[in-house]
């Protein structure tokens, strides 16, 4: 069985339309007024941010709370991280304390992997971005905006998102989000293509599964989704671009290019946006675009993850197909579905 989230690449076909059927159970959960269930109650959970969140922190907090889990917010700034603590003594404090999961965000790549496989804690871990390397909720939220937007919010159950086309825009080289996506889009089978300068482009990009464009004109009228993603100027250490005009006029999205865009197609954008310069106020505020769903569906899909991770062994009841034994649940206790216990 999977004890952990660590990156997009590990998931299966199977693990990862589990996951997204799952957060369309806890959806509708979050629409009813009362929008919690017992699953982790009595269960701890420790949020370790050695980084800035806003989305994410208070995502996953949202999701923590609706499962009745008992919550620790952890910032390194004011902590004794500031004073040089490693993550090792950081985390064999965690386990000193009894917590039951932790989910961590850490400028390092590969800092959720060493935490989860060190043995320093004997917990789950649940990777809320590490460094520029993997974002797997980030990723599987976007999937599942995607799902119901392209394929249908009752008829995505079980389904994937084979056929789609989606483009991931800007800078790519910093992207953690982008690699993530191109991990689990493909595993969801679709196409993905990425558009960005050459300089943004990563060093043996040609092995990922995925296609390469520098004319972001010619892939919009062929895709179901174009995702904008933020230039991170805080992980530059030289000039990439001449201009932040340059750039905007190039690649960044405005009224005029989605208009090329097929009239189903959406526009995603991991957030925080750079308004003016990736994606204009128009583009923003549209109808097509999924900003604001994205936040909404980020509660519901880390939701499924943490029950399903930490409680419950099968899907929602709602679900009508049989779904398969999959790494994430196989040899797992058999719990109560979700409409079950919230009756």
């Amino acid at each position: 069985m999977m004890r952990h989230l660590i990156s997009a690449a590990d998931l299966t076909r199977d693990d990862a339309v589990l996951i997204l059927d799952t957060a369309e159970e806890m959806a509708r959960v979050a629409d009813r007024p009362i929008k919690k269930l017992p699953t982790l109650r009595g269960r701890t959970i420790c949020n370790l941010f050695f980084e800035d969140s806003t989305r994410t922190r208070i995502s996953f907090e949202a999701a923590e709370k609706r499962l009745s889990a008992d919550v620790i917010n952890f910032a390194a700034k004011g902590s004794s991280v500031s004073k040089g603590e490693s993550l090792k003594d950081t985390a064999q404090t965690l386990e000193a304390m009894g917590v039951d999961a932790v989910v961590i965000r850490h400028s390092a790549s590969g800092a959720p992997y060493r935490l989860a496989t060190s043995g320093w804690i004997d917990a789950p871990v649940i990777n809320a971005g590490d460094g520029t390397h993997q974002h797997p909720t980030q990723a599987l939220l976007d999937a599942f905006t995607m799902r119901r937007r392209l394929v249908g919010r009752d008829a995505g159950l079980g389904q994937d998102l084979a056929g789609k086309r989606i483009t991931l825009v800007g800078d790519v080289l910093h992207s953690r989000v982008a690699r993530s996506n191109v991990d689990l889009l493909h595993t969801l089978g679709a196409e993905v293509t990425l558009v960005a300068p050459p300089t943004l482009v990563p060093v043996g990009v040609e092995t990922w599964p995925c296609e390469v464009s520098y004319d972001l004109d010619s892939v919009l009228p062929k895709s179901d989704a174009v995702m904008m993603l933020r230039v991170q100027r805080e992980r530059m250490n030289a000039a990439f671009f001449p201009t932040e005009r340059e750039y905007s006029r190039r690649y960044g999205l405005d009224g005029h290019r989605m208009a090329k865009m097929p009239e189903h197609a959406i526009v995603m954008h991991p957030g925080p946006m750079v308004r003016g310069m990736e994606i204009t106020a128009e583009v923003a505020d549209s109808d097509r675009c999924t900003v604001v769903e994205q936040v909404a569906n980020g509660v519901s899909v880390r939701m499924a993850v943490l029950y399903l991770l930490l409680g419950g062994s099968e899907p929602a009841a709602t679900v009508a197909h049989p779904s398969p034994t999959t790494t994430l649940d196989r040899g797992a206790a058999r719990r109560p579905s979700v409409t079950e216990e919230s009756k």
